[in-house]
């Protein structure tokens, strides 16, 4: 609809309290609305140069304007709460926790039964919650039934079959958990007035639960029935203990909603307590997507609305973190700004910040995975797997002229190095330089282990070096018995190439895809982390050998000189001092004759 469109219609709009609704040309609700004055708000969307995004969408949408005159500004609140709820318009608000939550019921028939449900049927039957807590529910069911013990079976307890010895007492009476109003051991009365007082308690009301209980504690003694007076006693503390876990706020405020609203972006959430006889009594978290350029009043007033609804809160003060536009006269809608009152919108918005800040977080995860997953997917295409690389490892060679050879692998997972699963191997059976004998033994007791100890193999095996070394790695996967449950490949030094065992044609990378670089990476960490292994086991070796041919200084003595100095120069520019600390007086005076025969004889003249 078009501003000249709408001015021609402008007219029939009344200027009065309502909720009107837009329709497109194919009748679709599109958006649901309040306002004080319906001609105001309505002509408001068409002001075009007023508005962005999405409202400027949706005004080009709208075919058909309907509108309902409601006599109150709560009446409108409610009217659209549950319009919305119902046709959930495209360009409304959005609830994000649609999930059921659990309810307690009382049974509308004799001598009631209470347990919990999912499912509300028009039956008579009295519901109490939802608890978007499984366990605070079950706790409260707990509690009443110690309290006053209730009958579970199902048994149609009519007058007419009590009266003619139709039922037994099962063995809940036996054990104390039901009083056998079955045998008419327990009357319609006091059963009833047990329902009354268990409605109470699960509207979080304990006071005047707790007065019935003192009375009855009352009665009992003055009849001197002591027995009795205990077992109420002991029910009266029950209760007593159970309000004492309350967060106690003000004993003062009492029946009271808090309310407080965070947003960031389209996301906010409404925190909602319930302050009962000063203890908060219930509190729950409402995630709201905004989509359109909602207000935070109006976020936070249809929170107000929808958490009241869903609670069936009748609670006449409302506590608010911040002003709203619609303060219906039926409410006593306070933004309190010191004392108590204060304090409890600052704990109400402490939760809701809380809840806010997981939600982001976990979008944020969610958003990395879904990242992992594209990429994972593009890895495999790009190397030609059945299954996505998540796990790859690869392993790279290092010698000094056939001396201290080491191998080195590195652990990727998700595309990222896993350096806690990042292994050295000192080559044991191979004599001299022979790259592609050393290959084929870390690749064996690699994955002879993993075996042995029933871990995972790998989703891929990178050996880096050509043919050979790629080679080597297949023997050693077939002797295992691993090689058709494991991919493996091998990099061309100048990483141009990648080999695959049994195909002549090397498979060639986009050098700016995220492929590539990753193996790129792990090509690098690989050689980076083989050669620091190796550097230290050369260095280690190379003073190990000297000062293992000094006669006197056993092994034991050599690793100690290791240990504390790392190298033969460093050795020769210790103080006395340090070399006595280490080895003792003895050794040390040989070690520094030693040394001293070491230094390079002055020359001539």
């Amino acid at each position: 609809m078009t501003p000249e469109a709408f001015k021609a219609l402008e007219y029939t709009i009344p200027d009065k309290p309502g909720v009107y609704r837009y329709y497109d040309a194919q009748e679709k609700l599109l958006y649901v609305g309040k306002a004080k004055s319906l001609k105001k708000r309505v002509g408001s969307y068409f002001q075009l140069d007023r508005h962005e995004g999405r409202i400027r969408l949706m005004v080009s949408k709208i075919a058909r304007i309907e509108f309902t005159l409601v006599d109150t500004e709560l009446d409108a609140l409610l009217l659209e709460n549950a319009l919305i709820k119902k046709h959930q318009p495209r360009f409304n608000i959005r609830l994000k926790d649609d999930k059921t939550y659990p309810y307690i019921v009382i049974k509308n028939e004799p001598f009631p039964r209470i347990f919990p449900t999912r499912r509300m049927i028009r039956d008579g039957s009295t519901y109490l919650g939802p608890y978007a807590s499984v366990q605070m529910m079950r706790t409260m069911l707990e509690l009443v039934k110690r309290i006053y013990p209730l009958r579970t079976c199902s048994l149609p307890l009519s007058e007419t079959n009590i009266l003619s010895g139709k039922f037994r007492a099962c063995l809940e009476y036996q054990i104390g958990n039901c009083l056998a109003p079955c045998e008419a051991k327990q009357s319609a009365a006091d059963y009833d007035d047990s329902i009354e007082a268990i409605k109470e308690i699960l509207k979080g009301s304990y006071h005047k639960a707790q007065q019935l209980l003192k009375e009855e504690m009352r009665q009992h003694a003055e009849a001197l029935a002591f027995e009795k007076a205990a077992a109420v006693k002991k029910k009266l503390e029950l209760l007593e203990n159970y309000q004492s876990k309350s967060a106690v706020v003000n004993p003062n405020i009492t029946d009271t909603d808090v309310f407080a609203l965070v947003r960031q972006d389209e996301l906010a959430v409404v925190n909602y307590l319930h302050i009962q006889n000063g203890a908060i009594v219930r509190s729950h978290n409402l995630e709201i997507q905004q989509n359109l350029e909602e207000t935070n009043a109006d976020l936070l007033t249809w929170g107000m609305i929808e958490l009241r609804n869903r609670f069936q809160s009748n609670a006449r003060v409302i506590l608010l973190n911040q002003e709203i536009e619609s303060e219906p006269e039926e409410l006593d809608i306070q933004v309190p700004r010191i004392g108590d009152k204060k304090k409890i919108v600052e704990l109400s918005l402490k939760n809701a910040f809380y809840h806010l800040n997981e939600l982001l977080q976990l979008r944020n995860n969610r958003s990395q995975q879904q990242k992992t997953e594209k990429l994972m997917e593009q890895m495999r295409v790009d190397l030609g797997l059945k299954k996505q690389p998540r796990h790859i490892e690869c392993f790279d060679n290092s010698n000094f002229h056939g001396s201290y050879a080491v191998s080195a692998c590195v652990v990727f997972k998700e595309g990222k190095p896993s350096k806690k699963d990042y292994r050295h191997f000192n080559v044991k059976t191979v004599e001299g330089p022979n790259d592609f004998a050393t290959m084929e033994e870390v690749i064996t007791r690699r994955y002879k282990r993993l075996l042995e100890e029933k871990q995972p193999l790998p989703d891929l095996l990178i050996v880096d070096g050509g043919k050979g070394q790629l080679s080597s790695a297949v023997y050693a996967l077939k002797q295992l018995g691993i090689y058709d449950q494991l991919p493996v490949m091998g990099i061309a030094k100048n990483l141009e190439e990648l080999f695959y065992p049994n195909d002549p044609v090397p498979l060639h990378l986009d050098k700016a895809g995220y492929t590539l670089k990753v193996i790129q990476q792990m090509r690098d960490e690989a050689h980076r982390f083989g050669i620091t292994h190796h550097r230290n086991q050369r260095s280690k070796g190379t003073i190990k050998s000297a000062l293992s041919d000094i006669p006197g200084i056993g092994p034991k003595s050599v690793e100690t000189l290791l240990r504390t100095f790392k190298s033969v120069a460093a050795l020769q520019e210790a103080p006395r001092e340090a070399i006595v600390a280490a080895v003792g007086e003895a050794k040390a005076q040989i070690v520094s004759d030693w040394l001293e025969k070491q230094k390079p004889a002055p020359s001539a003249g």
